[in-house]
Order: structure tokens, then C-alpha cells, then sequence
């Protein structure tokens, strides 16, 4: 379960126990609300705690290699000096 079906739990949930008047017999819908909410409220965390620890910025495998400047030489002449 990602991270938008957790928050759908917790909607779904609020919506049971906040904005509903049902009376079923044999079935508490305040308290299956709250029941999702919690369920809701737990999957976001875990979801954000293992989000965190997939964040690692790894090194670059390949190492950077810098090479001096080349110096074009032309008739033994180098930056417009005689040599």
C-alpha cells in the first residue's frame, strides 16, 4: 500500500466516524473509522520512514579524472612568445 492509499484510509475513515449518523446492528462505524484512521496514520509513517532511507545519495562509481590544459604549440611559437 503507497502512500495515496494511506491517505485514502484516513479520508475514508474520518468520513465514518466524523459525517456519518448509520446505525448498523452488530457494527460500530464510529470505531471502525478511528480504526482506519490509525491504520491510515501508521502506513504514512512507515511509508515516510522507509521513503527516508531510500533518499541515500550514493558516490559516483566512476571517479572523475580532470586533464591538465593542453597547450597548442604552432611553428614553436607558445602563447604568442617565440620559444
Amino acid at each position: 500500500m503507497g502512500l495515496g492509499g494511506c491517505i485514502i484510509l484516513i479520508a475514508v475513515g474520518a468520513i465514518l466516524t466524523f459525517a456519518t449518523d448509520w446505525d448498523m446492528r452488530g457494527v460500530n462505524l464510529d470505531l471502525v473509522g478511528v480504526i482506519f484512521m490509525v491504520v491510515g496514520l501508521i502506513g504514512v509513517a512507515t511509508f515516510s520512514s522507509i521513503a527516508r532511507r531510500r533518499r541515500v545519495v550514493m558516490p559516483p562509481t566512476t571517479p572523475v579524472v580532470e586533464e591538465p590544459p593542453h597547450h597548442h604549440t604552432q611553428d614553436g611559437y607558445q602563447n604568442g612568445y617565440g620559444a
